[in-house]
């Protein structure tokens, strides 16, 4: 199996910051929420004051495991709430443990939907199924991703 570097910047970047307890975890209804209210906060408030919003680590836009990601679509993050490391980086290359390119599946939701990937578990260490719920807010996808 080939190993992505840029994968494994991701991972230990957002293992740091996660809950160690199960129970302390965001649902994906509740993902879908976040999403959807985090891009009507950036038409609202543009790009540059929600961008700001979504990379701080506190605030309504983190809640325990559940945290907003922005891309535009070259696949190259302006916010991500997990890790801000990542801004400014392009993920098209990104892949989960399975092959799948995660972000140019997260770039074709054309209005807003659900993306399923395997991803590193913070809490059990584990690969496990992931499911991101995205929003297009025109050249943005706003996403947030629980484990199911």
């Amino acid at each position: 199996m080939k190993i992505y570097p840029l994968l494994l910047v991701l991972m230990l970047g957002v293992l740091p910051g996660m809950t160690a307890n199960a129970g302390d975890r965001g649902t994906p209804d509740e993902a879908k929420a976040m999403a959807i209210k985090a891009a009507d906060y950036l038409r609202q408030t543009g790009p540059e004051a929600a961008f700001a919003a979504f990379n701080a680590k506190d605030g309504p836009w983190h809640d325990r495991d559940l945290y907003v990601f922005v891309t535009d679509v070259a696949n190259k993050v302006h916010a991500h709430g997990g890790n801000v490391g990542l801004v400014g980086r392009d993920m098209t290359t990104l892949r989960d443990v399975d092959g799948e390119p995660i972000f140019v599946r997260i770039g074709a939701v054309k209005d807003a939907g659900w993306v399923e990937y395997k991803w590193q578990d913070p809490v059990t260490k584990a690969i496990e199924p992931k499911t991101t719920y995205v929003v297009r807010e025109g050249e943005y996808t706003v996403g947030v991703g629980a484990y199911k």
